[in-house]
C-alpha cells in the first residue's frame, strides 16, 4: 500500500534535506524537520505508575524506568524494552521508549522496564551499550519477585538499534547464563554488520521515500563502524547477531516497516532463525516507515503493532 498519509502528507517538508546533521545545524531546516517529526494532536499516553531507578552494570549504574499497572498485583508479565537511535541517539522520553512502554504496560498488564543504555558517542563503543542491556535484563530476571513479575514470563525487546541490543543480550544470556526469556520482540531491527542487498520490490518502494528517511548501504555501514569502534569486521555475533549461532533461541516476533531499507536485514535474519529451528514470525506493517513506534497508537498500523507486542508479552 502507499506510505501512510500520517507521514506521506508531510514529505514536502523534507525536500532538499539529505542529512540530519545538516538539518540540525540550519535553523530553517531544523524547523522543517521538527514540523515533520511533530505528532500533532496525539492522544494522552496511558496513565501508569512510573519510577526511575538504576541497576548495577560493569561500566557503572544503568538508568532504567519502570512502568507498572496502577492496580496492585503480582506474578505479572515483564517486558524489558530498548529504544532505538542508531546506537548514538535516543532516550527514555522519546515516544518509541515512553509511549511504547505505557501502551504495553496497559494493554498487557505488564511491568515494563525501559533501559537508558549508554550511547555510542564520546568514545563509547561496543561492548559498553551491550553490557548495559545485559545487566538490565539480568536485573529484571533476578529481581522479578520485587518487581511483581513472574520470572517465567519475561519478554525482551527493542526497536531498531534497541532490537539489535535486545537480541545480542539474549544471545549473551543464553551462552553465559543458560537462560532465555519467554520471547524476543523486535521492531524494525537490523542485525547485520553489512546490510544485505535490497530486493527489487524494496528498491522500488524506497524510491518514494525522501532521502533524509533512507538508510543507504554506506550510511548503515557508518552506523556499524561507529558502534563497534572500527571496521565492520570487528563486529562479533553479540554486536551484530546475524553472525551468531542462533540455535536454541527463544521464540521471536519481528515487526518490520514496509517502507524501510533495513527491512531486508530483518527478512534475512528471520529466515536464518527459521533455518536454525527457532519459532519465528515476521509481520510487515503496511504503509509504515522506519521508526513507526514514534507515531500515535491511533495510526492503525501502529495500534496493530502495539496490540501484537502486548499479546506476546501477556502470553
Amino acid at each position: 500500500m502507499p506510505v501512510h498519509p500520517s507521514q506521506a502528507s508531510k514529505f514536502a517538508l523534507l525536500d532538499g534535506l539529505t542529512s540530519f546533521e545538516a538539518a540540525m545545524a540550519d535553523p530553517a531546516s531544523r524547523a522543517r524537520l521538527d514540523e515533520f517529526m511533530s505528532l500533532g494532536e496525539a492522544p494522552p499516553a496511558p496513565e501508569v505508575q512510573v519510577r526511575d531507578t538504576a541497576v548495577p552494570g560493569p561500566h557503572g549504574d544503568v538508568p532504567v524506568r519502570v512502568y507498572s499497572p496502577t492496580a496492585d498485583g503480582t506474578g505479572r508479565p515483564g517486558f524489558v524494552w530498548m529504544h532505538g537511535g542508531a546506537f548514538r541517539a535516543g532516550d527514555l522520553d522519546m515516544p518509541e521508549a515512553d509511549r511504547t512502554a505505557r501502551e504495553v504496560c496497559t494493554r498487557a498488564g505488564a511491568v515494563v522496564v525501559s533501559v537508558d543504555y549508554r550511547l555510542a558517542v564520546g568514545g563509547v563503543t561496543y561492548p559498553v551499550p551491550h553490557d548495559d542491556v545485559v545487566a538490565a535484563v539480568r536485573w529484571v530476571r533476578d529481581q522479578a519477585a520485587t518487581l511483581a513479575v513472574d520470572p517465567a514470563r519475561i519478554t525482551v525487546g527493542g526497536a531498531s538499534a534497541g532490537g539489535n541490543l535486545a537480541t545480542g543480550a539474549v544471545l549473551r544470556l543464553r551462552d553465559d547464563d543458560g537462560w532465555l526469556p519467554a520471547a524476543l520482540v523486535l521492531a524494525y531491527t537490523t542485525t547485520h554488520a553489512v546490510l544485505p542487498p535490497a530486493t527489487a520490490e524494496l528498491t522500488a518502494l524506497m524510491a518514494e521515500v525522501p532521502a533524509l528517511l533512507r538508510f543507504p548501504p554506506e550510511a548503515r555501514a557508518g552506523i556499524t563502524r561507529n558502534y563497534v569502534g572500527g571496521p565492520e569486521s570487528r563486529a562479533d555475533g553479540y554486536a551484530m547477531p546475524a553472525g551468531a549461532v542462533l540455535t536454541g533461541l527463544c521464540p521471536v516476533v519481528a515487526l518490520t516497516a514496509e517502507y524501510d531499507d533495513l527491512r531486508v536485514s530483518a527478512e534475512h535474519f528471520t529466515a536464518a532463525l527459521a533455518v536454525a529451528g527457532v519459532d519465528v514470525r515476521q509481520v510487515v506493517l503496511p504503509g509504515m516507515l522506519h521508526g513507526f513506534l514514534n507515531l500515535p497508537a491511533t495510526v492503525e498500523p501502529v495500534g496493530r503493532a502495539l496490540a501484537l507486542m502486548s499479546e506476546v508479552v501477556a502470553s
